[in-house]
């Protein structure tokens, strides 16, 4: 009689991995993998899983909507049912993992933090404690982890190591950041003062000249904290066959974050700023999972952030902190090709205080449910990870 993963997973037996030589080898039957994707900044998620059936959406939106998919044009947004699109950027990268049952998409996830704080929100999630009650603010829900599975051996592609992954042991990290382009190009104002040098409007120009300047800093400071020296999109692109190499070989637990979701000026529709990094991140994930070879059906891969983006564009076509994010799963065994968990119609009546998509699938639920099935937790070991949280189970795993 065939035996299923779950099945497998439930029994523990899939858990068994063996040190040799200082390295974790893959085994026909080798340990689950896990890797934590966070989009520092609260990523726009209504611009990558788009509402298309909601009138509301194109209401609210009428210089950064995606537009509705249509046959005719087949690099336009993709139907994925009845509700729910996907992005034209991710389309090419995406649309056949979504097609193989490799990819989920969970609407209306998040967390109960109600800071609309890049910060206070990030810790909150890397925590993974109850929010209401007092917390151990040296000890990540990851680390947490690694520590009930005593033996599944962590790495974080960071900079620093990560909030989630303090609090057992040593871990180790390694640095993926690359530094990009300055936000403003002195160059070209200084070629555009000279051209009014002797003339009438010339201070009016350097004046406008040094606002913009100040406005592009003070944009470009707060999405650098936000970041929190996060990889770039092109750098996790970049580095991904090299992580996925680590994984296969040595590592069971890894923790990447990714900066530039703080897309509060000239977000951009199905071209622009967010599309350009949800496109360069979905071909990250895409190198990631053909470089793991025939280990991709023993990981998952979970993409979140710490927060969603408002539903309505501001004044400066963009968005503003929100409240509900879209999480995506994706992984090689993975039951997907679905949009999964609670959900309601996208509309201004079911919208959060207003303005955000509301949170009706807790983080710390999704994750815990995952878990608890690849590797076969029991209740007080789910326990440790996760205080006084029930678990969801999605049946993708």
């Amino acid at each position: 009689m065939a035996i299923t993963r779950r099945q497998l997973l439930q029994s523990g037996l899939a858990g068994l991995a063996v040190p040799w030589a200082g390295r974790l080898y893959a085994a026909p039957l080798s340990a689950p993998r896990f890797l934590l994707v966070f989009l520092r900044g609260g990523y726009d998620c209504a611009n990558l899983l788009i509402p298309y059936a909601s009138a509301d959406y194109y209401a609210a939106r009428p210089r950064i909507a995606i537009a509705r998919p249509d046959p005719q044009q087949p690099s336009g947004a993709l139907a994925l049912d009845a509700q729910w699109a996907l992005a034209p950027a991710v389309r090419e990268a995406l649309a056949p993992l979504y097609s193989q049952r490799q990819l989920a998409f969970i609407p209306f996830a998040g967390t109960e933090d109600l800071s609309r704080s890049h910060f206070e929100t990030q810790d909150s999630i890397e925590l993974g404690q109850p929010v209401n009650d007092a917390r151990d603010l040296r000890s990540g829900f990851l680390a947490r982890l690694v520590g009930v599975l005593n033996g599944a051996t962590p790495i974080a592609f960071t900079d620093s190591l990560p909030l989630a992954l303090q609090g057992h042991g040593d871990i180790p990290n390694i640095s993926l950041r690359s530094v990009g382009k300055p936000p403003f190009d002195a160059r070209q104002s200084a070629l555009l003062s000279s051209l009014y040098a002797n003339l009438p409007l010339h201070a009016a120009v350097e004046d406008g000249l040094e606002l913009r300047a100040e406005v592009s800093r003070a944009m470009a400071d707060e999405m650098t904290a936000a970041n929190r020296d996060a990889v770039t999109t092109k750098g996790f692109e970049l580095e991904a066959e090299r992580m996925a190499r680590l994984m296969r070989e040595q590592y069971r637990i890894g923790f990447v974050d990714i900066g530039g979701w703080d897309t509060h000026v000239n977000e951009g529709a199905a071209v622009g700023s967010l599309a350009t990094g949800l496109e360069s991140l979905a071909r990250g994930l895409r190198s990631y999972a053909q470089a793991l070879g025939n280990e991709w059906s023993n990981t998952v891969v979970v993409v979140m952030s710490e927060f969603g983006r408002t539903f309505r564009e501001n004044g400066n076509q963009g968005t503003d902190h929100g409240h509900g994010s879209v999480y995506w799963v994706l992984g090689g065994s993975l039951s997907g090709g679905r949009i999964c968990g609670e959900q309601v119609p996208v509309s201004l009546t079911t919208l959060f205080q207003g303005r955000d998509y509301p949170v009706l699938n807790d983080y710390r639920a999704i994750l815990g449910g995952l878990f608890r099935t690849l590797w076969g937790l029991s209740a007080s070991q789910l326990e440790q990870v996760f205080p006084t949280v029930t678990a969801l189970d999605l049946h993708l795993v």
